[in-house]
């Protein structure tokens, strides 16, 4: 046999084992035999026993697959585990009634106050508590430029603006405010609610309501703005497309805070003037109630999934907890004296509360209605927000300060 033949038949058997073999040990195979013919050494048969050395030898090819590379994400720290320190101290040209925080991821982290007829303005401050400008409170009426008295404010949900109650107006076209002491029938004045543009913080509309607004709030959908009418005892609906009041909802006796559930159907409002909770039904305007929660309500705040409600008692001291599905009390704890405003940390576990008479902040965990904090402020406070962009906690002092304080993980 040539050796032009014997190398065919060769390269006929490698081929064939290269499709029946796998292609690593052909391959292999095939640099033997061409290195046995490239030397001039040795024949077919040769060849072939050094591909049966090769194979024979070589230690089968494993492959090993690495496990998946994962990132381990810490669970957030709860609001229960953090305390609060006070940070700054804001003073100025200030009698503040309220402070409210804006959506910060949406409008820049802006906190509003309110400094009612005892300053005339709202002034508004960074997420660090420095003063970026002041608002008067006045505005050009047809009969001339009148003044408001700024009480509490509410952001809409996208940030874009806030409306703010006035607790009466001044000037001209308007003769009798006001006062705590009321009723519907006394003559007092329809007061307004302003409407500010969080990008030029101007104002850029004034809308008609009833007598003494005091809270303020905006549903999730943005439809409405709606504001408790202390003197007139009812509910003023705002359409906030037309800035018109379109409902005048009768509720009771000095109504105050406002809260309203996530589907923007519902609105409970305590009745301070009472022991009751009236549930509007913002489609039908029907009324609803919660009874016998306990002395003077006045302020309401609920948890995101809506399933609880909590609210102030001013006269009792007491803070309570409310299952909205059955309408029941399910929980109440003393915080101090006069309990007034209130917030609720983002993940629903603490409730941030102002003791009027007590001067002081009460910080409480939801789950078993238990004060795990309790801090001095200065004379009165009467406001508090929270304000997510840096998670602290701003409270509002009649005596004319603003307190930040961190709410943060205590040093080991």
């Amino acid at each position: 046999m040539s050796r032009r033949e014997d190398r065919k038949r060769h390269q006929h058997y490698v081929r064939r084992r290269l499709m029946v073999g796998g292609a690593f040990v052909a391959v292999i195979a095939l640099a033997v035999s061409v290195a046995a013919f490239a030397f001039g050494g040795g024949d077919a048969k040769q060849a072939v026993d050094a591909r049966r050395d090769v194979t024979t030898t070589l230690a089968p090819v494993t492959t090993t697959t690495l496990p998946p590379t994962t990132t381990t994400t810490l669970p957030p720290i709860p609001s229960t585990a953090k305390q609060l320190t006070l940070l700054r101290n804001v003073t100025g040209n200030i009698s503040p009634k309220s402070v409210v925080a804006s959506p910060a991821y949406l409008s820049g982290g802006l906190v509003f106050a309110q400094n009612m007829m005892y300053r005339h303005s709202i002034t508004v401050y960074d997420g660090e508590g420095n003063l970026v400008k002041t608002i008067p409170d006045s505005v050009a009426t047809l009969d001339g430029t009148v003044q408001g008295a700024p009480v509490e404010a509410a952001f809409t949900t996208d940030g874009r603006y806030a409306y703010v109650s006035n607790y009466s107006m001044y000037g001209p076209g308007y003769a009798h405010q006001g006062a705590d002491a009321c009723g519907p029938n006394q003559g007092i004045d329809n007061s307004t609610v302003y409407r500010v543009d969080t990008a030029t913080l101007a104002i850029d509309a004034s809308i008609a309501v009833g007598q003494v607004p005091k809270y303020v709030a905006v549903t999730p959908d943005g439809k409405f703005v709606l504001a408790s009418n202390w003197c007139s005892f009812d509910l003023s609906v705002i359409d906030a497309a037309t800035n018109l009041e379109v409902k005048r909802v009768p509720i009771g006796p000095t109504p105050r805070g406002i809260v309203v559930d996530p589907s923007s159907r519902l609105a409970y409002v305590a009745v301070m003037g009472s022991s009751d909770i009236a549930i509007v039904d913002l489609t039908t305007y029907a009324v609803d109630w919660i009874r016998g929660v306990g002395s003077s309500p006045r302020h309401l705040v609920r948890d995101q999934a809506g399933a609880y409600l909590y609210a102030t008692l001013n006269g009792s001291g007491q803070v309570i907890k409310i299952n909205l599905f059955t309408k029941e009390v399910v929980g109440r704890v003393s915080t101090g004296s006069e309990p007034r405003s209130m917030d609720i940390a983002p993940d629903g576990l603490s409730l941030y509360v102002v003791n009027y008479s007590s001067n002081t902040v009460s910080k409480v965990r939801t789950e078993d209605m238990v004060v795990i904090q309790t801090v001095p402020t200065g004379t009165h406070p009467i406001g508090i927000t929270y304000e997510q962009s840096a998670g602290r906690v701003w409270v509002a002092c009649y005596s004319g300060q603003i307190m930040i304080f961190n709410d943060l993980v205590p040093a080991a």
